[in-house]
Order: structure tokens, then C-alpha cells, then sequence
């Protein structure tokens, strides 16, 4: 009973989560994109285009073109995504409809290019952290890439620079530009909001002294160390180590590895999700440390005194 609870409170938050979000994001394009002409990639984009055109709201052509991608998204991913892109989709429409009511909130193209692509960002961001999505073209890049050799992230960027060079040529070649340029924005808010602030760098480091070189990274970020043996062609027999740290932790590693002399080497690559508590600092490891450490050096007073 009680993992029945907890998965419904979780699917409670996740559909607010979702409800926030498609509202940050129908506010982003209203009160920033829409009134500038400057377009969001996918079927948003296709549908700004449209309505602008033609004069039908927004709001009825997102809901109408991503009906199809929706049955994509059930046989592909499931009920549970479909239920939330569905929900997200349709409570998108729904601020949509809302907003075009409100007043514009700037008038400038580059205020209304930056901050509208944050907003869209993070609002797109927390329906996709949530579990759900608001455009359908990531649907169909999915499927295209499972059919070919072109990567999701490749097939969503064709779609979007074909649909910057229409509007290239029917508002202007800056419209086209802003709109790039809000892309880009978009598209790093939602890698933050996603995947969160606190992204992790992996560090492999290779030396003679790991044993020694894991300490330090212990007693100084808290953080363990995954100790591997490793063979060089040329150096011969080597420690291999493997850790997690922050941002703001990396600094640090890289003056611990410096200070091994020369003997040592690391590599660092971005760690865009962690799941587990690896991340977590292990609590009053200094402090635990130094009382070890402060243990050792009384057991070897001791000996000497002995």
C-alpha cells in the first residue's frame, strides 16, 4: 500500500510539474515570440508560420498537428508518456488561449529573443524532466533515427533550420536570426532544467600513486574513488582511478592530481545525469578523516615511546 501511495504522489507532482511548465512555456511565446515573429523550432514553429498566415489560433494548430505524433508516442513509448505528453499538450493549448489575451511585454526584438527563450526553455525543460513533452517533432526524430543513421539531436535541427529559412523568407532574414538565436537559448535551459544545475564532471585519473592520490580526493571533497589496475604499452603497470565531482569541486581534483609530481594524468568529460547518491557528499568524512588520521599519528607516538 504504501509504494501505491508513493507512485501516486509522484504522478501527482510530476503533472504539476507538467501544468507549471506548459504554462511558462504558452506565456514565453505569447507574450515574447509571437508578437515579434520570432519562431520556436518544430511543430510550434510550423504553427506560428501558419497562424500568422493565415490568422488561425495558435492554440487550435499545435493541438491539431501533434495529434498524430501523440499515437506515435503511445505505440513507442507507452501509456504513461503518452498520458502526460497528451495532458501537456492539451494544458499548452489551453495557456496559449489564455495569454493571447494578455498584453505584449516588450516590444524590443532582442529582449523579447532572450528572455523568451529562456522562459521556453525552462517551461519545455520541466514538462520534459516531468515526463512529458509539448512539441511532437521529437516523437518523429525518434522514429526517423531508429530508421537511420542520423542521431535525434541531427534530425531536430534539420527540421528547425528548414523551418528558420521559410521564415527567412517570409518576415526577413533578422526574424530568421532571432529566431536561431532564441533556439540556441531554448536549447540550453531546457539541458539545465532537465538535467539539472548540479552537473557532474567524471574524472579518470592514471598514476602510480592511487592509492595515495584516492585519500586526498576523500578527506578533501568527500567524495569515494573506484581504484582499477590499468597497463601501459610503454609505462608499464598503472593505478587506474574513476570519480564524480561537481563544477565547483573540479578545481580542487585538478590541484590534487598536480601535486602528484608529474606521475600522474587525468581526463574529464560531462556527466549530463546521475542517478543513485553518488553524487552526495558522504557527511563528516574531514571529520572522520582527521580523526584517523589523528589516531594513526598517537598509534605511532606510542610506538616510539614503546
Amino acid at each position: 500500500m504504501e509504494l501505491k501511495k508513493f507512485d501516486l504522489s509522484a504522478l501527482i507532482l510530476s503533472f504539476i510539474g507538467v501544468t507549471i511548465g506548459s504554462a511558462i512555456a504558452a506565456f514565453a511565446i505569447e507574450e515574447f515570440l509571437v508578437a515579434r515573429k520570432i519562431l520556436d523550432g518544430g511543430i510550434v514553429g510550423i504553427s506560428i508560420i501558419i497562424s500568422t498566415i493565415s490568422g488561425i489560433k495558435l492554440s487550435l494548430l499545435i493541438a491539431l498537428f501533434n495529434i498524430p505524433f501523440l499515437i506515435l508516442g503511445l505505440k513507442m513509448l507507452g501509456k504513461t508518456f503518452a498520458l502526460k505528453a497528451t495532458y501537456a499538450m492539451i494544458i499548452f493549448s489551453v495557456f496559449l488561449e489564455i495569454f493571447e489575451r494578455w498584453k505584449y511585454v516588450t516590444e524590443d526584438s532582442l529582449l523579447a529573443t532572450v528572455f523568451g527563450g529562456i522562459l521556453l526553455g525552462t517551461g519545455v525543460g520541466l514538462v520534459m524532466r516531468c515526463g512529458g513533452c509539448v512539441d511532437g517533432i521529437d516523437t518523429v526524430s525518434l522514429l526517423i533515427s531508429k530508421k537511420t543513421q542520423f542521431s535525434t539531436g541531427q534530425i531536430i535541427l534539420f527540421f528547425n533550420l528548414c523551418i528558420y529559412t521559410v521564415a527567412g523568407f517570409l518576415f526577413g532574414p533578422d526574424r530568421a536570426l532571432y529566431s536561431i538565436l532564441t533556439y540556441f537559448i531554448t536549447s540550453k535551459l531546457i539541458d539545465m532544467v532537465e538535467t539539472g544545475l548540479e552537473q557532474g564532471k567524471a574524472a579518470m585519473i592514471i598514476t602510480d600513486n592511487g592509492v595515495e592520490i584516492a585519500d586526498k580526493i576523500y578527506s578533501k571533497l568527500g567524495r569515494t574513488v573506484t581504484l582499477m589496475q590499468g597497463k601501459g604499452l610503454i609505462s608499464g603497470e598503472k593505478s587506474v582511478l574513476y570519480c564524480v565531482v561537481t563544477r565547483l569541486e573540479l578545481s580542487e581534483l585538478k590541484r590534487i592530481v598536480k601535486e602528484d609530481e608529474g606521475s600522474s594524468f587525468m581526463t574529464v568529460t560531462d556527466v549530463s545525469e546521475i542517478v543513485g547518491a553518488h553524487i552526495k557528499k558522504t557527511p563528516k568524512i574531514k571529520q572522520e578523516t582527521a580523526e584517523k588520521g589523528n589516531d594513526e599519528n598517537a598509534h605511532q607516538e606510542d610506538n616510539t615511546l614503546s
